[in-house]
């Protein structure tokens, strides 16, 4: 293939291209050029250039697909998309052209590469591509029994790939099972996008022309068009209707179904299907898992899960996802693909889903789910402080309560004992038992701290020992007709019974109250 194949595929020129022959010609006319020429079709068997074609696999609206064997540069099977014979008005051919170019274009494992491109001798257009070897996506994820995780990693590869196409101006407009074919390589599963036959430019208005085909069929997949594609009123497809599409598809992996049911959605013509898509909102993917019946059962076994448990997983969080995906209002729905690739990895990861509510509460579950064991720590270290917080203020609790109880205790055992002393100093009073008296008092003055028991009962004893004791001086020669204090208790006058004098002692200790 030459270098200018790929290098002339610019954005504008495909906008240029998918423009071109649109109501040049009047449908009536065009209709009648379509018409099926078996005679001019190329038969398996016959080459075209360096290509054998080997068999038919498959036909869409303007072309036939070969399995082809290449055998220089490279010895390989490749698929010739050949256009068909009577389709070669200059609107057919613009739009053949441009899904070359769309194509050349991109650049990603996952969708299909085009290898090259010419005219057979006959003049029809015809370019060749990668021959995908693998199964509609979700015939593949069903053969396989992919669980439901497996599914979402399949999946965010197609949404990279649609990504890939949007980036470079082109959106897709028929993403379906079939237009998404999987296959095993090195043991892993590998979707490729292929079919880009009703791609659109970016940024080119659609118009009702190009909406309908000459038959009054809607362009494209029903059961995976948006509203926007559906409604002729509009007329700016962009990027957001293939965000719809992926969310269909997305639906289809993890329930099985389509999100309406295939058997009445067709049977109301256009106009029925118009009004499905643009008005009626699906049941949630596990309401519609529920209501298959003995169906839901093959389901569940071909996600290698139970029915119960299946439902569980796409109650709420994950049916988040396609629902917010297929939202009829196209700002609703997720900005690009890759948004949408982004929120599946949040699920996975168990972080916050842009698909999920902006509470504070919803996104402290989550990163309580997506912690767990940090959190599990922190809470472990909160508890252990918590206990050993506890455990300190009950012990600090318990331990003045004791030294309370100890302290009352003691004040009540120090109460009895001076009841007791104060009986037994009025005794040794009555027995002239000054000595014994004073002690007995004395035991009862409050240390530096101590409650204060003394009451007017100790002050009566005291006063009476004060009163009644006679001082002994030890050594006087003389006798003693009085004795008295010094205010202080510090000096004592002793006044003798014989010529007046006065001797003036000064006590070893001063006299107590």
């Amino acid at each position: 293939m030459s270098k200018d194949f790929t290098s002339g595929a610019e954005p504008e020129q495909l906008r240029r291209l998918f423009s071109i022959g649109l109501g040049e010609l009047p449908l009536e006319q065009e209709t009648d050029r379509t018409a099926s020429l078996d005679i001019f079709m190329e038969k398996p068997g016959s080459r075209i250039g360096r290509y054998k074609l080997l068999s038919v696999l498959g036909e869409g609206g303007m072309g036939i697909v070969y399995l082809a064997q290449q055998h220089q540069p490279v010895n390989r099977q490749v698929a010739v998309k050949i256009i068909k014979p009577g389709m070669d008005s200059k609107r057919v051919i613009a739009r053949f052209e441009a899904e070359r170019q769309a194509l050349a274009l991109l650049e990603h494992p996952n969708i299909a590469h085009v290898y090259d491109a010419g005219t057979t001798e006959a003049g029809r257009p015809y370019f060749v591509m990668e021959h995908v070897k693998g199964l509609p996506i979700t015939e593949h994820c069903d053969h396989y029994k992919l669980t439901i995780e497996q599914r979402l990693r399949l999946f965010q590869q197609v949404c990279q790939a649609v990504h890939h196409a949007h980036q470079k101006g082109i959106i897709h407009r028929d993403i379906k099972p079939s237009n998404v074919l999987a296959s095993i390589h090195e043991d892993q599963a590998v979707p490729k996008i292929i079919d880009f036959g009703v791609a659109k430019a970016i940024s080119r208005p659609l118009t009702e022309r190009t909406l309908y085909t000459e038959q009054g069929q809607l362009f494209g997949t029903p059961e995976y068009m948006s509203p926007e594609q559906a409604d002729m009123a509009v007329e700016d497809i962009d990027t957001r209707s293939d965000i719809y599409s992926l969310g269909v598809l997305l639906y289809e992996l993890l329930t099985g179904v389509l999100p309406f049911d295939s058997k009445t959605f067709r049977e109301g013509g256009i106009d029925h299907i118009r009004k499905v898509i643009c008005e009626t909102d699906p049941k949630t993917p596990s309401i519609r898992l529920t209501r298959l019946g003995e169906e839901a059962d093959k389901v569940a076994q071909n996600r290698r899960a139970e029915i119960g448990t299946l439902a569980k997983c796409l109650h709420r969080e994950l049916e988040w996802i396609p629902l917010k995906a297929m939202r009829k209002e196209r700002a609703e729905r997720y900005r690009s693909a890759s948004e949408l690739a982004d929120d599946i990895e949040n699920y996975l990861e168990g972080a916050p889903l842009l698909a999920g509510p902006l509470t504070a509460r919803y996104r402290l579950r989550k990163f309580v789910r997506r912690n767990k064991r940090i959190f599990a720590g922190v809470v472990m270290v909160a508890a252990a402080l918590v206990i050993g917080l506890t455990v300190s203020v009950v012990s600090l609790v318990r331990e003045q309560h004791a030294r309370r109880q100890a302290q009352a205790n003691e004040l009540t055992m120090r109460r009895i004992a001076y009841a007791s002393d104060m009986s037994l100093a009025q005794q040794a009073l009555e027995m002239n038992d000054m000595g014994r008296a004073q002690q007995l008092l004395e035991a009862h003055r409050p240390a530096p701290g101590e409650v204060d028991l003394r009451g007017w009962e100790w002050r009566y004893l005291w006063q009476k020992c004060r009163n009644d004791a006679l001082g002994v001086l030890c050594r006087y020669p003389l006798s003693a007709a009085s004795v008295a204090y010094s205010p202080d208790g510090r000096v004592l006058a002793v006044a003798g019974a014989g010529p007046s004098f006065v001797d003036i002692w000064e006590c070893a200790r001063p006299r107590a109250d």
